[in-house]
């Protein structure tokens, strides 16, 4: 059976795309809507099944860095982060923006103070706990149905620049990634937040609980790209801006490796040329991943086998990042040039939507 090809999407963003994430919207069986965030300030949205052009929104806050979106399928809402440090909540519904907070403001005015918002992930089992992090060294946890407008319910001091975030699927944890090759795990206790309505009173809300319960080096030697929690929230992935990654296990916080050990593999390299691992992403079904490269490649690997099952697209630039869709049979691929070879001409930014096979996804049988 030959190999899908990738298909490009209309009306790209016209400057470098920073996130793309399809919107979990369970009510809809015609329409699969893929989100996406680039410096060119605009959200955008795309029907994956109909290959179309949905909605462009210019946010009003400068180029966007970050993205995510309600865990909640029926909730509809998109995120972003902003390079003036903003975090702006979008009702697709409605096609309404509002502002949810800002990073850096209660720091000195200080035009040259770097606040911008890299990096979001809303908690998940929550429909109204946002995390957040940023170039202010802080982390920042927000309830968008607070009365408390615009403050957050938590803040917690970073060790750097925050340059990548995930949350678990048990939303119960957040990983941070900062300058100095630190990796902060963060617990988050959602279920702490509880709404009581009694008819014509105001609800009435407990505060979630955020604690830093772990910082280390990564084991890689150069700046973190991308972070991620495996499915099973047993381990972390991460890459690194010289063409590896890392497969790293939680022992300290008491989650058991099953006698694994950490590890390190050489990816995204064409002869004596290293490319930076721009993005991973974990296969919803599988837990397998991906990784793209400013090699232009996407490859698919098979963690607990430590072996390579495809590779997926070799495409015009630079993979700026990637995303499955819910049943994992989709993979979105942004073609974006990302710097690593600083200023010169590039192609045109594109995304990519591409079916998956099976077995380029599936892990590998290990004979005993």
């Amino acid at each position: 059976m030959s190999s899908p090809e990738p298909i490009a999407l209309p009306n790209p963003p016209n400057d470098g795309i920073t996130s793309l994430q399809y919107i979990d919207n369970n009510n809809s069986s015609s329409q699969q809507l893929l989100a996406s965030t680039s410096w060119d300030g605009a959200l955008r949205l795309h029907d994956t099944f109909a290959k179309t052009h949905v909605l462009n929104h210019v946010m009003e806050c400068g180029p966007l860095l970050s993205m995510t979106s309600s865990s909640s399928s029926s909730s509809n809402k998109v995120f972003t982060g902003g390079i003036d440090g903003s975090i702006r909540q979008f009702d697709i519904a409605t096609s309404t923006p509002s502002l949810i907070g800002m990073h850096g403001a209660n720091s000195s005015n200080d035009d040259n103070k770097k606040v911008a918002c890299s990096a979001l992930s809303a908690i998940h089992d929550s429909s109204s706990l946002i995390a957040s992090a940023g170039w202010d060294s802080k982390f920042h946890l927000w309830d968008v149905r607070s009365s408390n407008k615009h403050q957050p319910v938590i803040t917690l001091d970073l060790p750097g620049k925050a340059f990548g975030m995930d949350t678990s699927l048990d939303g119960t944890k957040v990983v941070v990634a900062t300058s100095g090759r630190q990796n902060c795990f963060i617990d988050v206790r959602s279920s702490s937040l509880s709404v009581t309505n009694n008819n014509d009173k105001e609800n009435s809300q407990q505060p979630p609980i955020a604690n830093m319960i772990l910082q280390r080096d990564s084991s890689l030697k150069y700046q973190t790209r991308c972070i991620k929690f495996f499915p099973s929230t047993q381990g972390i992935a991460i890459g690194s801006i010289e063409g590896r990654v890392a497969i790293e296990y939680l022992t300290e916080l008491g989650i058991s490796n099953n006698n694994k050990k950490k590890y390190a593999f050489k990816c995204h390299r064409v002869n004596d040329t290293i490319y930076p691992v721009n993005d991973i992403a974990f296969h919803p079904t599988h837990g397998t991943f991906a990784t793209g490269g400013a090699d232009g490649t996407v490859v698919t690997w098979d963690g607990n086998s430590k072996k390579k099952l495809a590779s997926l697209a070799k495409l015009p630039t630079s993979i700026a990042c990637l995303a499955f869709n819910r049943d994992g049979t989709e993979l979105a691929m942004a073609s974006s040039y990302t710097f690593e070879e600083g200023e010169r001409d590039h192609p045109r930014e594109e995304i990519y939507v591409r079916e998956v096979l099976e077995g380029e996804v599936k892990p590998k049988v290990v004979a005993k």
